[in-house]
């Protein structure tokens, strides 16, 4: 009899251990897939490899996995029985493996080296515009930055540098009584252009030191003066910043914050602060024809990495509706750009109205390029007086007039 109850007392024990043991499991799993789902939240800085997606995958059927995938495509979607249901939605499943349907890159984005160097989202899209022709920025090799300029070519007249009489006759209705409202600088000031370089053809290799985005920038100031805007172009060379402060090229926004604080603090009357570049795809992405012209596309950047990139994006994309109407494709649209791999900042903090827009591509000649500054200083001075309607010719930044 004694052993009979020792027995039952040894079985009465063992099935207690064996609840705990599976309550214990239970807890862990649950605990590993928070752990999962917070770990691939995280910004792409600090998050873990793609092997956090492989174990929240685990904890999923393959029949709950396939009606996932089926979904979240309308067509496919079709042929599921009616009584299927969704066994999670989208934004559950995003945050446990940061795989987002919409955006295919989410699936290898991870693994591919140097594939986050496109970890940008498409804000505006403008026509034709998808995750395969997103802007490049080309970062050139050091021994580019200290050699002597490449030689050049078709410079002696370049295109459409000198306006039209009828240009400068001109008299705009509207001025800003000779302050100057718009900053106009260049992070990347040596950005060039092939067309001009002779014997270059690598797009990372199209830097010089006269030749470059700064003539661009120069065009825009003399349109918006045009238009009773009165703006500066600074032409401060980023690059011999860098080299007298021993900094190397991925630390250029640190220098042109440093020249975009500066100009803030010593004229009280700048709105709008303009940060010019070119992109580095090829012709085909980076240009447009209107009218039997050829113009240079252009493309807003957004820095993302700061609490109040939303303002600038909203004047972004203010700009690029305008341009959509008047200047059809003429814009790429609004890009927003922000991880471990970018500044995501491009110094947009520093005001609600700064602006990064690259200017056509490694191909597009000055005669394009100016096409398109003319076409944009023309949206951007119905866009800025409307403004000034609008706040009674406040300074929108400080509110002084």
């Amino acid at each position: 009899m004694k052993s009979s109850r020792h027995a039952g007392h040894f079985f009465i024990l063992n099935l207690t251990s064996i609840i705990r043991l599976i309550s214990i499991v239970i807890l862990s799993l649950l605990l590993v897939s928070i752990l999962i789902g917070t770990l691939t939240s995280l910004k792409p800085g600090y998050r873990v490899s793609s092997s956090a997606v492989n174990e929240a995958a685990k904890q999923f059927s393959s029949k709950t996995l396939y009606k996932l995938l089926l979904s979240d495509s309308q067509l496919l979607e079709q042929n599921l029985p009616k009584e299927t249901e969704r066994p999670v939605s989208n934004i559950v499943f995003e945050m446990l493996t940061n795989v987002r349907f919409e955006d295919p890159r989410s699936f290898l984005g991870r693994e591919l080296p140097g594939f986050e160097i496109f970890d940008s989202k498409i804000l505006v899209a403008g026509d034709g515009a998808n995750y395969t022709n997103m802007p490049i920025e080309s970062v050139p090799p050091d021994s580019t930055l200290h050699a002597n300029d490449p030689e050049t070519r078709n410079t002696d007249k370049l295109e459409g540098h000198n306006r039209t009489a009828e240009d400068e006759k001109q008299q705009p209705s509207r001025t800003t009584g000779g302050k100057k409202r718009v900053y106009i600088y260049f992070t990347h000031t040596r950005e060039s252009f092939l067309p001009y370089l002779k014997g270059v053809t690598n797009p990372d290799l199209a830097q010089h030191s006269k030749i470059n985005v700064t003539k661009v920038g120069e065009r825009l100031q003399q349109d918006l003066g045009d238009k009773g805007i009165g703006a500066v172009a600074d032409t401060t060379d980023i690059l011999t910043l860098l080299d007298k402060n021993g900094m190397q090229y991925y630390q250029a926004y640190q220098e042109s914050r440093n020249v975009m604080a500066s100009a803030m603090r010593k004229d009280r009357n700048l709105q709008y602060f303009i940060d010019i570049h070119r992109d580095s795809r090829r012709k085909k992405d980076t240009t447009v024809v209107i009218n039997g012209k050829s113009y240079a596309k252009i493309a807003f950047v957004i820095g993302g990495e700061h609490p109040n990139w939303e303002k600038n994006a909203k004047v972004a994309a203010d700009l690029h509706n305008l341009l959509k109407k008047k200047y059809k494709n003429v814009s790429r649209g609004v890009i927003l750009k922000k991880g471990a791999t970018t500044n995501g900042k491009f110094n947009q903090d520093l005001s609600g109205n700064s602006l990064l827009i690259e200017v056509g591509g490694v191909d597009n000649t000055f005669e394009e390029m100016y096409r398109t500054m003319d076409a944009f200083a023309d949206v951007f001075a119905d866009y800025y007086w409307q403004a000034q309607s609008v706040n009674g010719g406040r300074n929108t930044e400080t509110g002084k007039n």
